[in-house]
């Protein structure tokens, strides 16, 4: 019989510590314990990726009416009903927490709706006064958005506000260039919100390949965001019609609402970590070896808590990675190289690989890339762009990075991380047949490179 209540004790019930507890229980057989202070699901299902695409669906349906007529159709736009989409967006978050909850449950996990701190290596301290012992502990806590450090910051929305609002505002300021930042003033001008922009640096998505998200800005302004670079917030506090705003711009005006896209951070605080020797790094990230190990050999903690790749699928595969080195003899390093990823900003921006800028920093490349108006909108009148764009090593022929902005690129950057993941190269892509009439084609048309390094 075992020295220990559980073989493994997971807190945090999101997205890579319910796939870990599940797979640990149902099919290693382990005992297993998870502990969720909130609500199952975790930042992706409750307070990020599942209701953002919802409303990212909804706010796409003003330009759809429009195109809609442009092609014959004799189609009225009707006012948007937040009240009825917000109650079908909340439905189906309590449907999908009950679905997680289920599994854990056919797993033959043990539930616990309470916070959890660590004691020592292997013993949980719960909010509820119980104390349970665990051969290995795995921490999976996720992250949570930060608000500036600046007077009556607490006025600002965050994130996870957005999908509990009770009325959409008139009009919205939105602080931050980065992807949740530009995702959120998509969805909320195609709403209808008068959505203004603030960010520090000279452009939006830095860390994205450059071009890529020059097309994507340049997108957004044309429909209509009011966008500042070099810009922030100085003060703000509350007047009448909503929140007053003076920028380092020097402009003063009056908000409904301020958003703070201004980063996340890991939850690891006040856990109880480093008083058992558990290193914390930099914004409190968890600090791990390739298996996800920390310096106390029977923790381990995976996702956003750890701040190395910060996407649910990553979370679930370190979690899965985790489950195989741990319980199934099989040690297995976690695998961040080649992972594709996706910016639903209107258009969408899909990418794999390094960017122009990061592989010619590191070798000679040649950079293949096409910009053109597309079938469906340019028959519509509409002057919207799209981008397709290949990074390819001189010395290999090894596509290094692919780059794609337009509807529906999260889709086809699916397709083409596997083509990438596998190594294949230039040549390759170019032996495949076109499927036309497609965008996408052109990642297979373009024969001759527009530069090189």
């Amino acid at each position: 019989m075992s020295d220990f209540d559980y073989d493994l004790f997971v807190i945090g019930g999101g997205s890579g510590g319910v796939r870990a507890a599940r797979v640990a229980a149902g099919e290693y057989g382990a005992k297993v314990g998870l502990a969720e202070e909130s609500r199952y699901g975790g930042t992706c299902v409750i307070r990020g990726c599942v209701p953002k695409k919802l409303m990212v669906f909804a706010s796409t349906y003003r330009d759809s009416f429009q195109d809609a007529r442009d092609y014959g159709w004799e189609v009225n736009d009707g006012p948007f009903d937040w009240h009825n989409f917000a109650g079908k967006m909340r439905a189906e978050l309590d449907r999908l927490e009950g679905i997680y909850r289920n599994l854990l449950d056919n797993s033959g996990v043990e539930k616990f709706d309470a916070r959890a701190t660590l004691k020592d290596a292997h013993t949980v301290k719960l909010s509820t006064g119980e104390e349970k012992t665990a051969k290995h502990i795995l921490i999976a806590t996720g992250g949570r958005p930060v608000r500036p450090e600046m007077e009556n910051a607490e006025l600002g929305l965050v994130s996870d506000d957005i999908f509990d609002l009770e009325a959409l505002p008139r009009s919205m300021l939105i602080v931050g260039g980065g992807y949740i930042a530009c995702e959120f003033a998509c969805i909320l001008h195609g709403l209808g919100v008068d959505v203004s922009m603030y960010f520090r640096g000279g452009q939006i998505l830095n860390g994205f390949d450059d071009e890529a998200r020059g097309l994507v800005a340049e997108q957004m302004r044309t429909r209509g965001i009011d966008m500042h670079s070099g810009a922030s917030i100085l003060e703000m506090e509350t007047r009448e019609g909503g929140t007053w705003v003076k920028s380092t711009m020097g402009k003063e005006k009056i908000f409904d609402k301020v958003f703070f896209a201004t980063g996340r951070a890991p939850n690891s605080n006040d856990m109880g970590l480093e008083d058992i020797g558990v290193a914390l790094g930099r914004n409190g990230a968890i600090e791990v070896n390739e298996y996800s190990q920390t310096g106390v050999p029977s923790i381990y903690a995976i996702g956003d808590v750890t701040d190395r790749l910060n996407l649910t699928p990553v979370a679930i595969r370190e979690g899965m990675a985790f489950v195989k080195t741990v319980f199934g003899g099989e040690p297995t390093p976690v695998d961040h190289d080649l992972v594709a990823s996706a910016v639903f900003t209107q258009p969408e921006m899909g990418t794999v690989g390094l960017s122009e800028e990061d592989a010619a920093a590191q070798e000679a490349i040649e950079v293949y890339a096409t910009s053109f108006k597309p079938m469906q909108t340019a028959f519509a009148g509409r002057d919207d762009r799209v981008m397709m764009k290949l990074v390819v090593s001189k010395e290999t022929r090894v596509v290094l990075g692919c780059h794609i902005v337009a509807p529906q690129a999260g889709e086809m950057i699916q397709m083409a991380g596997i083509a990438i993941k596998m190594g294949a190269t230039k040549e390759q892509f170019d032996q495949t047949c076109a499927v036309h009439p497609t965008m996408s084609e052109e990642l297979v048309t373009m024969r001759n490179p527009v530069r090189d390094t």
